[in-house]
């Protein structure tokens, strides 16, 4: 074919058409954790997407994997596939766990296009459709500026956000990009601007600056959220340093009773290793899942992430004890140590103790003088004490209220029988500890007993890691929170390997009102203890709360809840999550305000003593604008805490939207009398309180330092803004808002 016949070909190939390109969000990722449930889920995408095209008499020109090329005979059967596409989406994922849900970008573009003779497509709308794509958000649609103008008088286009005019790769000139969201938002809520009732308004100007303005941040945000949950999946990578999980050892005695023995034996060895710098070693927790199981150490290495393996079996009869053990290296199957031990059951310490030396001898690790002096030492001389100890550590692992009683009855026992036994202190102290945090008791003399007997622990042994978490975990609850910080610092250097010190420590973080750095240590914890127990999920919930990431804390706590039903924390911050995702018009909907009232009752029917869960349905009571209701909860919050700083700020917080600005300032003095649970977080109600009564220097103040720490929720800035504005600074309050606005994760 000549020259000249190939021009004509093309010429005659070549029409205006819509083109639509599709994405489905973290598709790779997914494939490679689990093909099987991708592969389910990418029937279940091109379904929706074919019927769709099919409605709008679309022509599907090509898929690759999870995306699709599609051609329209015009743009607006186009954009109104798109739309149905991410609506059916939406309806699909409503009532889906994260794990089964489907998430699609859309770039959509009209221009000329060259057909192959093979059916594939060519030219610019093709190429700036693709580019388009990748500018979309999660469950959203991305058009530019020349679709836009074609079909925004045509068909309802829902909320449509401006994205500028960003440079596509090699495509000039710039255009203007317009990203149309899943569904209509209302206008700015009602609720939200700061009525006066009895007072002059609010400066009208700015409050409509800071609606408009807050209206597209937060639309924005909606749709780009990111997902940083710790997940659980096989395949971790292994850390920088040897890496090691003590697998349960197998009980050989043939009395079944003397399983507490042998895990008692696993988890000191566990503990010993764990107190190592130079070596990584897996949680007991996530140890213990395989216990009676027959598995391959190399789907134990690929699951928890660790090149190591250390199995072995325990048997004890009357006095003696044959202990046997070996060191596998799971990358290749090469077992590096084995060895049979037999022992008069008084060696059992120095036998631990010679089975973690023969380890960091193989290894090849290199110790410091202080870790040299932890391997070596003794727990007790009384081997009925360590006995009732094991039995005390076996019924603690339980983790019930019962199990707890049982524990704490074998603790007991065993400094009975051994006053200097500094463990069995740190132990016995735990049962307290956990009784009083999942309020089990809401007697203070359990917390008083708790903290005496982590005291006693430490006075016996400083090098107790346990203890100095559970010392940071008392600071916190007195509100000393520098001391506790420290003291989480403190049992992570003696222990680098312990998951639940780094957990600790995430809790204690977010009280201390550093929530970004609680994410990190939930992280580690999570990665030391792959397979976490539930009140993980707590501390990261928290503190994604904390910092604004409020879908992500939805489903973290959810997670938790759905392991755990009974532990109450989860309700109050999941009650909470729900609420400022309210209103922070993530989602808009009343579902979501059902939620966080269904979610903060559920707190109540479990513990109806505790004063964070009325604080919740008096805010969820004072946004529906049912203030009796929300006055009756408030002071319902400070009878029952009457020595909380977060109880006062929310009855003075209430009592200004109702008018009565004497009693919420008393209320407000009161607050900053006390000290508040988590750092500085009572000062958004008394902010607001100050401002309702046109004391606005103080209000200043206190919303400025309450941003400084929690930068991330919205009410704070539309009554700083407001704020600003009274004192005649509308240009300062306008740049402020935009700033602070966009240091919300989940406004970007």
């Amino acid at each position: 074919m000549n020259d000249e016949t190939s021009t004509v070909v093309s010429v005659a190939n070549r029409r205006l058409a819509a083109i639509m390109f599709t994405d489905i969000v973290g598709f790779s990722r997914q494939m490679g954790a689990d093909e099987t449930h991708t592969l389910r889920l990418l029937a279940v995408h091109n379904q929706v997407i074919e019927q769709a095209v099919a409605a709008h008499q679309g022509h599907v020109i090509k898929t690759a994997g999870d995306g699709f090329l599609i051609e329209f005979p015009s743009v607006v059967h186009a954009v109104q596939c798109a739309q149905r596409i991410q609506a059916q989406f939406h309806t699909y994922n409503a009532d889906k766990e994260k794990r089964e849900q489907i998430h699609v970008r859309i770039g959509l573009h009209e221009g000329d296009i060259l057909v192959q003779p093979d059916g594939d497509v060519l030219g610019d709308g093709v190429n700036i459709a693709s580019r388009l794509q990748t500018f979309a958000a999660p469950d959203t649609i991305c058009i530019a500026q020349k679709v836009y103008e074609e079909v925004e008088k045509k068909i309802p286009l829902g909320t449509v956000i401006s994205l500028g005019r960003p440079q596509l790769k090699n495509i000039t000139p710039r255009q203007r990009l317009y990203a149309l969201l899943p569904e209509q938002l209302p206008g700015f809520r009602e609720h939200l601007r700061m009525h006066r009732l009895k007072l002059k308004p609010w400066r009208r100007p700015l409050q409509v600056m800071a609606a408009l303005l807050l209206l597209g941040l937060v639309s924005v945000g909606a749709i780009v959220l990111k997902d940083r949950y710790f997940s659980s999946a096989p395949g971790l990578p292994f850390p920088n340093k040897p890496s090691l999980v003590v697998l349960p050892f197998v009980n050989m005695s043939k009395d079944p009773e003397q399983e507490y023995f042998s895990d008692g034996i696993t988890e000191d060895i566990t503990s010993d290793l764990s107190r190592i710098s130079s070596l990584f070693v897996i949680a007991r927790n996530s140890a213990f899942t395989y216990k009676g199981k027959a598995v391959k150490v190399q789907d134990v290495s690929r699951e928890m992430g660790v090149r190591y393996v250390l199995e072995g079996s325990v048997r004890k009869a009357d006095n003696e004890v044959r202990i046997t053990a070996q060191l596998i290296d799971a990358t290749t199957g090469e077992q590096l140590w084995s060895e049979r031990f037999d022992r008069p059951f008084k060696d059992i310490f120095a036998l631990q103790d010679e089975i973690v030396q023969k380890i960091v001898t193989t290894l090849r690790l290199q110790l410091t003088l202080q870790e040299r002096g932890w391997i070596v030492r003794k727990r007790t001389e009384n081997l009925e004490a360590y006995d009732a100890f094991l039995r005390g550590m076996e019924a603690n692992s339980r983790f019930t209220k019962e199990s707890n009683v049982q524990a704490r009855q074998m603790f007991e026992k065993a400094v009975a029988l051994d006053s200097q036994y500094a463990e069995a202190y740190r132990w016995l102290s735990a049962t307290y500890w956990l009784e009083w945090n999942v309020r089990w008791s809401a007697d203070p003399q359990t917390l008083e007993r708790a903290l005496a007997l982590t005291q006693q622990a430490l006075a016996l042994d400083d090098s107790l890691p346990g203890a100095h978490s559970s010392l940071s975990f008392a600071y916190g609850q007195q509100q000393q929170f520098d001391q506790a910080v420290a003291e989480g610092e403190r049992a992570i250097a003696l222990d680098p390997n312990n998951a639940d010190s780094y957990a600790f420590q995430a809790n204690v973080l977010s009280w201390a009102g550093r929530p970004k750095e609680a994410l990190r240590a939930v992280g580690q914890a999570m990665r030391l203890n792959p397979r976490y127990p539930p009140w993980y999920l707590f501390e990261l919930g928290l503190a994604y709360r904390w910092t604004g990431q409020y879908a992500q804390a939805i489903a973290t706590l959810k997670e938790s809840i759905s392991r755990n039903p009974n532990f109450p924390p989860p309700y109050v911050a999941l009650a909470e999550s729900y609420l400022w995702q309210w209103v922070a018009q993530q989602s808009p909907d009343a579902q979501t305000l059902e939620a966080a009232v269904a979610t903060a009752q559920r707190g109540v029917a479990l513990n109806d003593s505790w004063h964070f869960n009325h604080i919740n349905l008096g805010y969820i009571s004072l946004y529906q604008r049912q203030y009796e209701q929300a006055l009756a909860e408030m002071r319902r919050a400070v009878a029952l805490g009457p020595n909380e700083a977060w109880s006062y700020a929310a009855l003075a917080e209430t009592l200004s939207w109702v008018g009565w600005m004497e009693d919420a300032l008393e209320a407000a003095t009161q607050a900053l009398r006390l000290k508040p649970n988590f750092v500085d977080d009572h000062l958004a109600g008394i902010g607001t309180a100050y401002a309702m009564a046109g004391r606005y220097e103080e209000a200043l103040v206190s919303l400025q330092r309450y941003l400084s720490r929690y930068p991330n929720v919205l009410p704070a800035h539309l009554t700083l803004a407001a704020v600003y504005s009274e004192l005649g600074k509308d240009a300062e309050a306008v740049l402020k808002l935009r700033k602070s606005c966009g240091s919300i994760p989940s406004f970007r």
